[in-house]
């Protein structure tokens, strides 16, 4: 068996079924085992080791024994093991090396010189090797079976490709942010109004915001969040950035994006919108400016043209 098998395929062959048992048998995830589990790339390397070094001594065995055979024991050893030659040296090798290469014997060179010389140098007339020309001509039925699916018929090709998954994938996260409620931000924050995400704000503003701006929003240490005037803007997305990022350097508050989730702080900042326009038991005095939102100030315009001309028909 160790001459059928070549020692140049037995070795690879031997540690490949070491390397996949040890990835079947031993639960590293999605990392090789050997990553994982240092022991598994040490045994590997001693096994390497072991199986070189038993082919180095197997084969010293062998020289050693054959040298000092007599000459009879030798023709024996020789007629036993002429059914082990090396695969090289096997009938069915050379029938397939010689149908792939068409090649032939250095007995047969003289068929193959040509004419012609120059400087004691002579040509042989050697054909080109089957598997060569039938790639060659594979190449080129390949050529054109290419040209008509992408150049004919208009095939997609690898940017049409690229850009067709990519764009697929962009929908198919935006279709995943719909309802992946942790990747809200400032950006795309929507106001909520169901009672079970507002009661879920109204908890979260009890434990940590009522300390600076009391329970009923009528300020403390914080602005008071029930009238119109703002600091920072008192939209929803102004409000879940303020809360998310912190309030003004040096004497705001600290940014809450590192305790509370996005969801949370969208809860919270919806159940603060709730607080204005209702009257505290102690109101703190304005901070800010009129909190007008953005869009509004044209119709609110408009509106007041509209009752001044009206006052003006009715005088």
């Amino acid at each position: 068996m160790r001459k059928l098998i070549p020692v140049y395929v037995r070795i690879p062959l031997i540690m490949t079924i070491a390397y996949f048992a040890m990835e079947y048998f031993i639960d590293s995830g999605d990392k090789p085992a050997y990553m994982v589990y240092p022991a598994v790339a040490i045994f590997l390397g001693a096994l390497l080791l072991v199986l070189i070094a038993m082919e180095v001594v197997f084969n010293a065995f062998e020289n050693i024994t054959y040298s000092i055979m007599t000459e009879e024991q030798r023709k024996e050893y020789d007629e036993k093991n002429k059914l082990n030659l090396d695969i090289t040296q096997s009938a069915t090798y050379k029938k397939i090396m010689q149908a792939l290469t068409k090649s032939k014997s250095i007995e047969q060179e003289s068929e193959l010189l040509l004419e012609h010389e120059y400087d004691g140098i002579k040509e042989l007339d050697n054909v080109l090797p089957p598997w060569w020309k039938y790639l060659f001509y594979a190449t080129i039925v390949f050529s054109f079976v290419y040209l008509g699916y992408y150049h004919i018929f208009g095939g997609e090709n690898q940017i049409q490709e690229y850009e067709r998954k990519n764009n697929e994938a962009l929908l198919a996260i935006e279709e995943w942010k719909k309802t992946a409620v942790d990747l809200v931000d400032a950006s795309n924050v929507v106001t909520m109004t169901d009672e079970s995400n507002l009661a879920a704000g109204r908890t979260i503003y009890m434990e940590k915001c009522a300390v600076c701006h009391l329970a009923d929003g009528g300020g403390s240490i914080g602005p008071n969040l029930t009238d119109d005037y703002w600091i920072l803007g008192g939209g929803i997305k102004e409000i879940f950035h303020t809360i998310s990022e912190g309030g003004r350097e040096g004497k705001g508050m600290i940014p809450w994006k590192t305790e509370l989730k996005p969801v949370q702080i969208q809860q919270v900042s919806s159940y603060i919108l709730t607080l204005v326009g209702t009257t505290p038991a102690v109101g703190k005095e304005p901070e800010g400016e009129i909190w007008v939102q953005e869009g509004t100030e044209n119709t609110t315009a408009e509106a007041e043209t509209v009752e001044e001309t009206v006052s003006e028909v009715e005088n």
